[in-house]
């Protein structure tokens, strides 16, 4: 059950992160929010996908604990973070530099730092 509540954060978290993206650039958050969040949505699925096929390979165990920093949840970050901007590339989206900064520090503050506060709690 750990998995679906890690997706489930994750989920939300990127979401929030194309919210505040919209929202910061004057533009209408619920109108165009799906048409903001769906290749990050695509790269987040995909993040998972990579992160269990990985974690099945190394450890052979059936359960994934997507909470993990290493080597889940870099994983997920990376695929959120390279397939989003490389559909946004696709679609016609903008991919400046700059904001490819800001989303890679702002992904990686949310898709790894919860994962890094679960580990120092533990």
């Amino acid at each position: 059950m750990k998995w679906i509540v890690a997706i489930g954060a994750d989920f939300v978290l990127v979401v929030l992160f194309c919210a505040i993206g919209r929202r910061s650039h004057d533009e209408a958050v619920l109108t165009g929010l799906l048409n903001t969040a769906w290749p990050f949505v695509a790269g987040l699925a995909v993040g998972w996908v990579a992160a269990v096929l990985l974690e099945r390979g190394r450890t052979g165990t059936e359960p994934v604990d997507g909470s993990r920093l290493w080597p889940a949840g870099v994983v997920i970050w990376l695929c959120t973070l390279v397939i989003g901007m490389l559909l946004r590339v696709v679609a016609g989206q903008g991919t400046a530099f700059s904001f490819i900064v800001v989303a890679a520090l702002v992904l990686a503050f949310f898709l790894l730092g919860w994962r890094g506060a679960v580990a120092a709690i533990r």
